[in-house]
């Protein structure tokens, strides 16, 4: 019995390898627009779509970063500015973009643009430091699609969005976490809505990766910004030897960050090249051995875990 049932998962994976290598023909005919282009995966999967021959239409949020990106590209990739909180801006650059696909659609969209900081001890917080972070990475990616979803569903074409591991595991407070559970919840009500059209839905869940987001030195600011302006009673309450535990903790993450940006650009590709394109794509050694066998764990375990390894307030329990 066992015997039949390794033969049979084994005929799974080489069926699924099969599938998954299918590629779409005419790449170099289809334009695929992409958020967040002035570093980081963004700018790294422009290059490398640029490389094979796409059309890509590549949104920055500055002209320094979209000058630098055309100097490194061919002239078949284009820039545009954009802003994806400023609905003026979202409605430009949907015009722009239409101007430039045509009758032929727009073949993918890939939502990347993202911001990590403000991040911390719930508590530290206010609403404005949660709303920051939700209008980049979740209402802006939500009104972007909107925007564009007349033009993939035109080409039958592909969405592409850049969620994360904290998508599946809340490690800390702040809007990140809540942004990328969002980002999971809409691109599953997003790719049951679209599949009546052809077109395909994907989500990416990268693991921890170098990037600007993940910079040690970004993420102690903000940490030490919040612990500033807060209160005399939180600061009592959590004490010092916590900001200085919690600044350990973040220091030190530069050091556990993949460098190698092209686990998660190689799985943004696939997405939008595949014939047979995944779901989810979980990128990164800890996203697939740590984060997403603990998203499965019952809470319990992972709230025991969490409350073991973290730092501790001055007057806990």
């Amino acid at each position: 019995m066992w015997l039949y049932l390794v033969a049979l998962v084994g005929l799974w994976n080489l069926l699924r390898l099969f599938r998954e290598r299918q590629v779409v023909s005419h790449l170099q005919d289809k334009y695929v627009f992409i958020t967040g282009c002035d570093s980081g995966f963004g700018n790294l999967l422009a290059r490398q779509l640029d490389r094979r021959g796409m059309r890509v239409l590549a949104a920055c949020l500055t002209e320094k970063g979209a000058e630098e990106l055309r100097n490194r590209t061919s002239d078949r990739l284009e820039t545009v500015i954009l802003d994806v909180t400023k609905t003026e801006s979202i409605v430009a650059a949907t015009q722009w973009v239409k101007e430039r696909v045509g009758n032929r659609g727009l073949w993918g969209l890939v939502n990347n643009a993202g911001i990590s900081v403000p991040s911390g001890p719930t508590e530290w917080l206010n609403k404005q430091d949660f709303a920051e972070v939700l209008d980049v990475n979740l209402l802006g990616m939500i009104e972007v699609t909107l925007n564009m979803l007349p033009s993939v569903r035109k080409a039958r074409g592909r969405v592409v969005n850049v969620s994360s591991v904290m998508g599946r595991v809340s490690c800390f407070g702040g809007g990140y976490c809540i942004s990328k559970y969002g980002v999971e919840a809409f691109s599953d009500c997003l790719r049951r809505d679209l599949s009546y059209f052809g077109v395909k839905v994907a989500i990416i869940e990268p693991g921890y990766f170098k990037t600007g987001s993940s910079r040690s030195d970004l993420l102690m600011s903000c940490v030490k910004r919040l612990w500033d302006r807060a209160s005399p009673e939180v600061r009592e309450v959590y004490g010092e030897k916590y900001l200085s535990s919690n600044l350990t903790v973040l220091k030190s993450l530069d050091r556990k960050c993949t460098a190698d940006l092209s686990l998660v650009t190689d799985c943004m590709e696939h997405a939008l090249t595949s014939c047979h394109p995944r779901t989810r794509y979980s990128a990164g050694w800890d996203a697939k051995l740590f984060f997403l066998p603990m998203s499965y764990l019952p809470s319990a375990l992972v709230d025991a875990f969490f409350y073991w390894t973290s730092p501790k307030p001055a007057k806990a329990l």
